[in-house]
């Protein structure tokens, strides 16, 4: 795959793993990209996964065309990129590796050998000339490790954005950019958002043609419309209108009050209205809905005196990435003492700019004409504008 005149990509694409990170569902697998720009000067940006050293090797060889590489570019040293360093410098022991100061500690870590004798410290501004290729460092810390560096190449305007613009899937799965790169981010990335933004900011003064993430395809055309998914993104920006209620049912009648809230929202015409089952669906699916759109209702039972485990979880991965500039309503069941309600808005507590209905639903065991008449209560508010 040619990225662009004299940059070829030698990426590989696993199509064996089901979990990423151990967690992330991946049907559609994950791609491990790498480059290499071939100029009087050759650089090689970032490994791939322990699993596809001799794939990678090979990809880079056939590359090269009898060449040797003069650099090898380390920007994020998560063992899914940085795994072949140490096969990298066995089978080209001429290369300089060029990295932040904090890759070449993790390295010490990894491999037991901070590459002393090949070491380039790079930073924010630092430049290499390639020969007809320039490249510019620029500092991405906490996106989303502190280690990490991204490089804008000024010659074809290209950015290499280490974990930055990434998704889920092989490079070559036919599907919608958004969806698993929002879930990607929300999943991964979602914490730091500022970091983003910082990193967003210092992007503005680069002409981009390009952008070569790690993961993912390379994205040649609609730039601003992956620039602008990302500020909104880390801005924790509302990207959808619509309405997210997630919930958790033992018995079946918290699923009902969510049926039920659901009907009325569309039949008062709610312009979207997704249901997460978070026993049953994929979590992250459920959180990267949660920060797309604007509206959010948690539906619960009261649980050991708490909340039911399942949304525990969920408000949780909510809270650590940061969840904020939403409105949020409740739906409580209890047969004796509900605390559902009043248990999640605690959990909650720390989130930035949080709007809470004013009618919140409490169930009593099952249905009754008093809990139905909140559901249409609450259904009416979340339906203003």
């Amino acid at each position: 795959m040619d990225v662009a005149k004299s940059v070829e990509y030698i990426g590989v694409n696993d199509r064996k793993i089901d979990l990423f990170e151990g967690m992330y569902a991946v049907p559609d697998g994950m791609a491990y990209n790498s480059y290499v720009i071939l100029d009087k000067k050759i650089a090689v940006f970032d490994t791939v996964d322990a699993a596809f050293q001799n794939e990678w090797l090979q990809n880079l060889e056939n590359a090269l065309n009898g060449r040797q590489p003069d650099y090898l570019i380390v920007q994020h040293m998560e063992p899914d990129h940085s795994a072949n360093i140490l096969a990298f410098t066995e089978k080209y022991p001429n290369a300089k590796i060029l990295s932040s100061s904090k890759s070449f500690v993790m390295m010490k870590n990894f491999f037991g050998s901070d590459f002393a004798e090949k070491q380039v410290v790079v930073g924010d501004g630092s430049i290499l000339e390639l020969g007809a290729h320039k490249l510019t460092f620029i500092a991405a810390p906490m996106v989303h490790w502190p280690e990490v560096v991204v490089t804008y190449e000024e010659t074809e305007k290209i950015l290499f954005s280490a974990d930055a613009f990434g998704k889920f899937g092989a490079t070559d799965t036919e599907e919608d950019w958004a969806c698993e790169a929002r879930r990607y981010y929300f999943g991964i990335v979602g914490k730091y958002g500022v970091q983003v933004q910082n990193l967003l900011k210092k992007l503005s003064g680069y002409e981009i043609k390009t952008i070569c993430p790690l993961h993912g395809p390379v994205l040649k055309e609609n730039l601003g419309y992956y620039l602008g998914l990302y500020n909104t993104w880390s801005s924790y920006g509302v990207e959808s209108d619509g309405i997210v209620i997630a919930y958790t049912s033992v018995y079946g009648n918290t699923k009902k009050a969510v049926e039920l809230l659901a009907e009325t929202l569309k039949a008062k015409g709610c312009p979207k209205v997704v249901i997460n089952d978070l026993a049953r669906c994929d979590m992250a699916e459920a959180v990267e809905d949660a920060f797309r759109y604007g509206k959010m209702v948690l539906a619960t039972t009261t649980y050991n005196g708490e909340i039911f485990p399942f949304m525990r979880e969920f408000i949780h991965s909510l809270t650590e990435r940061n969840f904020q500039n939403r409105t949020v309503g409740f739906i409580e069941n209890g047969s004796w003492a509900p605390m559902a309600a009043k248990v999640m808005r605690g959990m909650l507590e720390k989130c930035k700019n949080l709007q809470y209905t004013e009618n919140t639903v409490k169930i009593l065991s099952s249905l009754s004409e008093e809990s139905r008449a909140q559901i249409s209560a609450l259904a009416e508010e979340l339906c203003e504008e």
